[in-house]
């Protein structure tokens, strides 16, 4: 029984979708076979994996419903963030229910609530970019209302991974993100004072791609980050430790 996480699977199964990540380098190239052959030759039906974000491309529940299934298919309890490609997304009741319908049992949502893995607490929200040299969009948008909701849905998920921790023998929480909180020059204050509150030393974030030569893993004070964008890992789902 083990933890594992990768981010960014932009799954485009449905023909409909007809997005695939392979226009963006040699990386991506037969990405979906790469994902599924090193899923089924690590994961086991015991493990966890943690998915923050980026899931599929398809802009509805129903158009995700192959990629949905497809992951569903795959060994191992599956904890899924939404990340800003997300569109299919909608409320958790709905989500719910197309889960039920579809017979679709190895997922759950890690959406303002926390998880108990084994002997960590999964904890985790989409984060943000809060400035538009880091965040492109295609109208404005006011950075701080969405932070501000981050934040709000972050200390929800906190709150509630501290509600299920043993007093006596306090398990370590664990935070997933999409966005990174931190990154080259830039740093979201808001999302890292939160980890601080909480005494967060780990956490772990999506969002990047390409960049191969940078390092994987980043230190902000008494904090580490580690970058699991699909692409990064080699598509190769990243061991909780």
């Amino acid at each position: 029984m083990a933890i594992y996480t990768i981010a960014d699977l932009h799954l485009s199964i449905n023909d409909q979708t007809n997005k695939s990540m392979e226009v963006f380098g040699a990386r991506w190239n037969g990405y979906v076979e790469k994902l599924q052959a090193h899923w089924l030759s690590t994961i086991t039906n015991d493990d966890t994996v943690i998915i923050p974000g980026d899931i599929s491309w398809a802009l509805t529940l129903e158009e995700a419903k192959q990629d949905l299934c497809f992951l569903n298919s795959l060994p191992g309890k599956k904890l899924i963030g939404k990340g800003n490609h997300d569109f299919w997304w909608s409320t958790a009741t709905k989500i719910g229910a197309f889960f039920n319908q579809n017979h679709i049992d190895t997922i759950s949502l890690l959406h303002n609530n926390a998880y108990k893995v084994e002997d960590k607490i999964i904890c985790g929200t989409r984060g943000w970019f809060t400035d538009d040299s880091q965040q492109l969009t295609v109208s404005e948008t006011d950075y701080a209302k969405i932070i501000n909701r981050e934040v709000i849905r972050l200390e929800l998920s906190l709150k509630q991974g501290m509600a299920m921790r043993n007093p006596e023998a306090p398990e370590e929480m664990l935070v997933f993100l999409h966005f990174p909180p931190i990154w080259g020059n830039f740093t979201c204050p808001e999302i890292l004072d939160t980890l601080a509150k909480y005494g967060i030393k780990n956490c772990y974030f999506g969002h990047i791609h390409g960049g191969y030569n940078l390092p994987g893993v980043l230190y902000y004070e008494d904090m580490r980050f580690v970058r699991i964008s699909a692409d990064h890992l080699s598509f190769l789902p990243y061991p909780i430790k």
